[in-house]
């Protein structure tokens, strides 16, 4: 049984999260990967905890589908960032 409701506090921090610290980094990252730089162990990290919230945000849209949009885009934005990083990787 899903508790849309209950999921709101949840949804308010990963909002306010994406926004503020997650969304600003990501295009940061998509600006270097784009220059053609690759990604260094910083980048790696923030990388690696994003993957490890995605099970909660992909739980909290498919419970909350109008954020499956949203989610969707970021997954993209990652997916972008990840691949041009490979590429650029394997140029140099």
């Amino acid at each position: 049984m899903t508790n849309p409701g209950g999921d709101a506090g949840t949804i308010q921090v990963l909002l306010e999260r994406m926004t503020t610290q997650r969304l600003p980094r990501a295009l940061r990252m998509r600006e270097k990967v784009e220059r053609g730089e690759v990604l260094d162990d910083y980048d790696l990290k923030f990388l690696s905890r994003v993957f490890e919230d995605a099970g909660q945000a992909q739980k909290l849209a498919s419970d909350n589908p109008e954020f499956q949009s949203l989610l969707n885009r970021l997954i993209d934005l990652y997916h972008y960032i990840t691949k041009k990083a490979l590429e650029n990787a394997s140029d140099g």
